[in-house]
């Protein structure tokens, strides 16, 4: 019953992978997720659409497509990962946020200290991302039961989900490393992973709340800070 849990969870996350940032690229370059167009990932590296356009040989700066390798840094160039890029701009922390519709029926904390790199829009990111170094501390959201704890689902990495009743699922990807195990009991706050960049270019945690498997906005319910 567990092992037909976990697999209906992944297939419900495989049809939405790229939600968080999809599949791992190499330093220096960004696969493109669906809803992504040029503009928004030359922000998020900080570079102009002009030098993507250049850089990849693009006929326009609308010729891209979901699961496309790109290269965001000039050939011979360092690699400046989204969230550099993001702090260079000034990129909101978790105290600036914009509250999302409150979301009833579940209480959440913050499962990782950082700054908001990528925040929820509902549809090329159906969750957050959170920045920090490489083993910072992920907890638990709120109390529930490990569905999840493993590797197997590309694009998210080392990756835990969490039950929370009926009704709520809490998503945990990039992880550098597990803490848990599919079955155990956890409580709110509880160390459950270290944050990684397993999948993904930089350290960080990508975090997910989904209600009746929709992808619903978790600043509706987590606290202020």
């Amino acid at each position: 019953m567990r092992l037909f849990l976990a697999l209906s969870l992944i297939a419900l996350l495989a049809a939405c992978a790229s939600s968080s940032g999809g599949g791992a690229a190499q330093p220096g370059f960004h696969r493109v997720a669906a809803g992504e167009t040029l503009t928004s990932i030359a922000r998020r590296y900080d570079q102009s659409v002009a030098d993507l356009v250049r850089w990849n040989k693009l006929s326009s700066a609308n010729q891209i497509d979901k699961g496309q390798l790109l290269r965001v840094v000039p050939p011979g160039g360092t690699a400046k990962t989204a969230s550099t890029a993001s702090s260079s701009r000034g990129a909101a922390t978790a105290k600036s946020v914009p509250r999302g519709a409150p979301v009833r029926g579940i209480s959440l904390i913050w499962p990782a200290e950082g700054k908001l790199t990528r925040g929820y829009n509902g549809s090329s990111s159906n969750g957050l991302v959170i920045g920090n170094t490489a083993g910072t501390p992920v907890v638990a959201a709120a109390a529930g039961t490990v569905a999840y704890a493993s590797n197997g689902l590309r694009g998210y990495g080392n990756l835990v989900i969490l039950r929370h009743g009926a009704t709520f699922i809490t998503i945990y990807a990039h992880n550098r490393k597990l803490l848990v195990k599919q079955g155990q009991a956890v409580k709110q706050g509880q160390k459950i992973a270290e944050m990684g960049n397993s999948d993904a270019s930089a350290n960080q945690l990508y975090f997910e709340l989904r209600r009746d498997g929709k992808p619903v906005d978790p600043t509706g319910v987590l606290p202020a800070r």
